[in-house]
């Protein structure tokens, strides 16, 4: 399945690179290079950000182990329909003892955290520089009042109650735990064995402990990760904007930031784009209007999606190969 994702993945990049050669002609070598390594620092803390969500529910990886949870799930987007991402993420994480029901959890809240500090972003500064692109979407920058109440302990806890039923992780009526035993699920809400005194099957989601983990801490401390991404996710984009002839102007860095910003969260809502195909360059193109040119904005969007599908390549590739390097040492097999 892995070797699959990564061929979905590598086609990807190939497909992209006729226009990106130009793209690449176009710019400075160094502001290529610059560009590609503020994406990866902005991939690294969006990991460290569903991290500390899957802390907080109780389960903390090691930094290398849930990056490779991480950037091998995240492959997934490559394949048509959003959906494939979050569960390669959650079954990913079941082989380092994460129970499926807290994969769930920790991936959907730090999806809710990405929005809705993207949004955030957008909301703050694509009405004052791109008036054109916060007209066309502005039913989506409404959104970011909403979303920070989102947050809410209560309104989390609903959040994963509906992601687990979406998930299918309870069956409704009495024989819930039939179901959940002919598919070999633990009941424990720690994935482990089940109280021999208890019920069989999963509890239900009110009584579920499992949901009540999430803490003001944990939650300040993605939300945290999310804002440190978007510092070097928007110096990615601007630098290659300022290499494509914006460089001089005060609007070139907000602009960059806001229309990166609502670019990731339309290609992200839009599921059945693979990883928000041709959504993030719409929206980068109008968005950077008021500081390129269609074409040097095309070019920029087109080299942005380059370098951040490399990123990707790059962190899930290096985070298999230190995996397989450890295990390798200590005489067993990779999991």
């Amino acid at each position: 399945m892995v070797l699959v994702v990564l061929a979905c993945a590598g086609a990807a990049l190939y497909s992209r690179w006729g226009e990106a050669r130009d793209a690449l002609a176009a710019l400075s070598p160094w502001a290529v290079a610059g560009s590609g390594l503020a994406a990866l620092a902005g991939l690294g803390a969006q990991m460290m950000a569903w991290r500390a969500v899957l802390a907080d529910l109780g389960s903390r990886l090691p930094v290398g182990t849930a990056a490779r949870v991480m950037f091998l799930g995240q492959l997934g987007k490559y394949l048509p329909g959003s959906v494939w991402a979050f569960v390669a993420q959650v079954e990913l994480a079941r082989d380092h003892d994460v129970a499926r029901q807290r994969g769930i959890a920790a991936t959907v809240l730090a999806v809710a955290v990405t929005l809705t500090v993207n949004l955030a972003v957008a909301a703050a500064t694509l009405p004052f520089v791109s008036a054109d692109a916060a007209r066309r979407w502005w039913w989506v920058l409404a959104l970011a009042p909403v979303l920070p109440a989102l947050l809410h302990p209560r309104a989390v806890t609903a959040l994963i109650h509906t992601a687990q039923r979406v998930a299918r992780r309870v069956a409704p009526g009495p024989d819930r735990g039939k179901c959940a035993e002919s598919r070999g699920d633990s009941g424990g809400p720690d994935g482990g064995a089940r109280d021999p005194g208890s019920p069989a099957g999963p509890r239900p989601l009110r009584d579920n402990p499992e949901l009540e983990r999430v803490s003001g801490r944990g939650m300040a401390g993605a939300l945290g990760w999310s804002l440190a991404a978007w510092v070097p996710l928007s110096l990615h984009v601007w630098v290659l904007v300022a290499a494509a002839g914006a460089g001089g102007d005060a609007r070139a860095l907000p602009a960059a930031a806001g229309a990166y910003a609502l670019a990731w969260t339309l290609g992200v809502l839009v599921v059945f784009a693979p990883a928000g195909l041709g959504v993030r360059e719409l929206v980068l193109v109008v968005g950077l209007a008021p500081v390129l040119d269609p074409g040097s904005a095309l070019i920029v969007a087109a080299l942005s999606r380059l370098l951040m599908t490399a990123a990707d390549l790059l962190w899930a590739g290096g985070a298999l190969l230190a995996t397989r390097s450890s295990a390798a040492a200590k005489g067993h097999p990779a999991g």
